[in-house]
């Protein structure tokens, strides 16, 4: 009889755990509902809307934080690191970051600025560099027209050169004849190999790579251990995210991070996190409040972001130092986002409530895009947004289902 009492004991104990474990972990192994969820958003709602959004067949993998107050409320990863195996995203999972990388390099040159180490009017060919540009521009182009993407250029000059594997110094020289879209330093024309010149400027500043500079300036003293440069940096990590079309897994393209002032760093949610917070002003020791407020500067006003409704919910755009800005219900956000093959991120935030939202997902799909906005509307008790809802959306051929770990 006793030996029976002790198995119910055990085995009634073991339920418990497993019953603990089932309330406070979500399916994926991630915290469901923490007390962290606490706050102006509606997090049970927006988790299972993410939960939906990531089973769509056009994702893969993943993660989300928002950032309310100056504070981290939430932190949820969904979906697949790699399709083909089943390992799932994990808050440790590494995605890139692409063009919001740009936000790095920009507060690069404001932080040196703003320590009077750096003319930001001075002429980029003042520096020794291999941009080129038609009519020798680059000898009026000023570093901070270069960082706000006043060049001229038509969009995303040369990129597909880049993607061919040619080097992106010689294709900086080669952009002397390329098409103008208007004259330079006359409007804004996003670019990536253009952009990437401010990493030999940065180089022949501060004596070391711009990467390293970061690393050491910003990266480190934020805590942000997972954040690194370079192709390297990425597969080398214990868990990353393997690029995906729908959910074939992609070849993983270096073309990018060749340019890294342009889109050179990965990281994992927990540190994507950090640097918005950081972006908002709440490490003021890392990323001065002057520095943050001459990145923040309008430059040049953009077209818009993004595409159909989306884009027509935005207005007034503008771009910094690496930086965009625009207005949506009343506020104006600060942020960027980002796109290579295989990936996508957005970190899109609020200065003066200090909140925000980073998101990294492997895919190609631009639905996701929306996240900060649905945020940003439950944050504010907007009623009406349908940014999250798919119903509209139709569903393409389905997909298998993912083998299982090995």
């Amino acid at each position: 009889m006793l030996r029976i009492f002790k198995i119910l004991i055990v085995v009634a104990v073991l339920l418990l755990a497993g019953w603990l474990s089932l309330r406070l972990f979500g399916p994926d192994g991630t915290p469901d509902e923490p007390a962290e969820w606490e706050g102006r958003v509606d997090y049970g709602t927006l988790d299972q809307q993410l939960a939906s959004l990531a089973k769509r067949p056009e994702m893969a993998g993943l993660a989300v934080a928002v950032v309310e107050d100056g504070e981290v409320r939430f932190i949820r990863s969904y979906g697949f690191a790699d399709y083909s195996t089943g390992a799932r995203v994990t808050p440790e999972t590494m995605f890139r970051w692409a063009s919001v990388s740009k936000s790095a390099t920009g507060m690069l040159a404001a932080t040196r600025a703003e320590e009077g180490q750096l003319d930001l009017e001075r002429p980029v060919a003042s520096w020794q560099n291999s941009l080129r540009l038609p009519e020798a521009a680059e000898n009026r182009l000023s570093l901070a027209q270069l960082l706000s993407h006043q060049t001229g250029l038509t969009k995303n000059a040369y990129d597909e050169r880049l993607e061919d594997g040619q080097d992106p110094q010689a294709i900086r020289s080669q952009l002397a004849v390329a098409p103008l879209q208007c004259p330079p330093g006359s409007c804004h024309t996003y670019q990536n190999i253009a952009f990437d010149a401010v990493s030999e400027i940065f180089e022949l500043d501060l004596r070391q790579p711009m990467s390293d500079a970061i690393q050491t300036r910003f990266f480190q003293p934020l805590g942000m251990d997972s954040a690194q440069y370079g192709m390297a940096g990425l597969t080398s990590a214990k868990e990353w995210a393997r690029p995906h079309k729908y959910r074939e897994v992609r070849e993983l393209k270096e073309a990018y991070w060749r340019v890294p002032a342009a889109a050179g760093v990965s990281s994992n949610i927990t540190d994507f996190a950090k640097w918005m917070q950081a972006m908002m002003g709440e490490q003021p020791e890392v990323l001065s409040r002057a520095a943050l407020q001459l990145a923040e500067t309008p430059l040049v006003g953009t077209p818009p972001l993004y595409s159909g409704e989306l884009a027509a919910a935005l207005s007034d755009a503008h771009y910094g130092l690496g930086l965009r800005s625009f207005s949506y219900g009343g506020q104006r956000l600060f942020g960027h986002s980002g796109a290579v093959d295989g990936y996508r991120a957005t970190m899109i935030f609020d200065p003066t409530t200090r909140s925000g939202v980073v998101a990294m997902w492997n895919s190609n799909w631009g639905i996701p895009f929306r996240i900060p906005f649905a945020v940003f509307d439950s944050y504010h008790k907007r009623n009406g947004a349908r940014w999250l809802d798919l119903s509209d959306i139709p569903l393409p051929d389905e997909e298998p289902e993912p083998k299982s770990i090995k």
